[in-house]
């Protein structure tokens, strides 16, 4: 699920924060205005209407006289009340109409005169008020443009320096070296500090990546002279005419074994300096002979069990790959399949695909164990009872496309696939 940026989420968080804090300004500004206008009219009104009966009770001879805006209506001894108004009760009465004039009208009840209405014609206010709310309107609308506006522009010098960080960051290559990120001259005191930070990462991986290679460079240089003598030895053993058959073929078992380690070796110093050179040292090899090598290198670690060690089939497969890395990756499956497996059949199988299948009726795994053993080979983590480890042929199938399958029951064995079909010719 993609993330909305932050810009847009400070924006609209602003939008909605105005419309609440409009809304909340103009019902109450509503609000307190109906209460005020009530209580001018009413004050307005009383005062009025106390005046006018004061005046009729005290001079017998008083007569009322309308004006543009007050008009007076007695049940008793004065202009009868209009029947639009006649069930109105006694109080203050806004927004009522009175020939098309919107008035104001305060009722009340005398003994003298019966229902008194007094009447304030408000049209002239009414018009009054709706041109102040128009542009009231037109000014908060005005001023919520204005806020965003100036919002849009100071988000953008806020957020740009980070957005630039982030761009800046997200652009990082592991395989590069020398990489460091800039802050924005805009840009806040976090922000140099998270700047300052990723570049200490920087700095601290780039050590931490030469100490590995160099560690590896000279530990695979160091191991290269007893591999020379071994392989040497061998060799000269293996001239000597008068070497029994069963000397000779421990002594083949040797030189084989030290040239496959010699070749391994050959790997890792490419894979600490240069993983893209994996795919320089390809060259055509046959699965279906290589497979029946494997095991025959691997059937002594059987001894003792009873387990046997079986090619169920293969198909013709040729593959432009590492020698080192197909027999590595291979027998190291091959190593902890019969590592974990007490009695029975274990089973390989290569089909034209390229794809090697080891079946073993070992203890097997649970779907959490599984789950573990893909999260080492992710996190390149050392398991010092599988051989290279499976953390080294997962970093070396990831450089050359395979792919690599676990598949396990508890009691049930486990079943693992290795697909090398990124390796085919063409």
């Amino acid at each position: 699920m993609s993330r909305a940026p932050l810009r847009r989420k400070l924006l609209g968080w602003l939008i909605v924060y105005l419309a609440l804090v409009t809304v909340v300004v103009f019902s109450a500004g509503n609000y307190v205005h109906e209460r005020a206008e009530h209580a001018v009219w009413r004050a307005l009104l009383n005062t009025e209407l106390d005046s006018v009966l004061a005046h009729t009770r005290s001079d017998s001879h008083y007569h009322w006289q309308d004006s543009d805006t007050l008009h007076l209506f007695m049940e008793q001894g004065g202009e009868p009340i209009p029947a639009s108004m006649a069930q109105l009760r006694p109080g203050l009465h806004d927004g009522k109409y009175l020939d098309e004039h919107k008035v104001a009208v305060m009722v009340r009840d005398t003994t003298d005169h019966g229902r008194v209405m007094l009447v304030l014609d408000i049209t002239d206010f009414g018009e009054l008020e709706n041109f102040i709310t128009r542009w009231a309107m037109l000014a908060g609308v005005a001023l919520v443009i204005v806020t965003l506006l100036m919002a849009w522009v100071g988000m953008n010098r806020l957020v740009r320096p980070l957005a630039i960080l982030a761009q800046d960051i997200g652009a990082l290559r592991p395989e590069q070296r020398g990489q460091r990120i800039t802050v924005d001259r805009r840009g806040s005191t976090e922000m140099e500090v998270i700047g300052s930070a990723v570049n200490d990462y920087l700095v601290r991986n780039e050590h931490f990546v030469e100490r590995e290679r160099a560690f590896i460079s000279t530990t695979s240089h160091e191991l290269r002279t007893p591999i020379a003598v071994i392989s040497g030895a061998a060799e000269l053993a293996l001239e000597q005419p008068d070497v029994p058959e069963r000397a000779r073929q421990q002594l083949l078992r040797v030189h084989s074994t030290a040239t496959g380690v010699e070749q391994l070796i050959q790997l890792l110093l490419v894979l600490a300096r240069d993983p893209a050179r994996l795919q320089a040292m390809s060259e055509l090899v046959p699965l279906e002979q290589l497979l029946p090598e494997i095991i025959e290198d691997h059937r002594h670690l059987a001894a003792g069990k009873e387990l046997r060690l079986e090619l169920e089939h293969a198909e013709p497969c040729n593959i432009l790959a590492p020698l080192g890395v197909v027999q590595a990756a291979i027998g190291n499956l091959l190593r902890n399949a019969v590592e974990n497996s007490d009695r029975g059949v274990i089973r390989l199988a290569v089909n034209a695909r390229a794809v090697v299948t080891i079946e073993d009726p070992g203890h097997g795994m649970s779907p959490e164990e599984v789950a573990q053993v893909y999260a080492r080979m992710a996190r390149g983590e050392r398991d010092a009872r599988a051989g290279i480890g499976l953390e080294l042929i997962a970093r070396l199938s990831e450089h050359l496309g395979w792919k690599l399958a676990i598949e396990s029951q508890p009691e049930q064995g486990t079943r693992v696939v290795l697909d090398m079909g990124s390796s085919l010719p063409g």
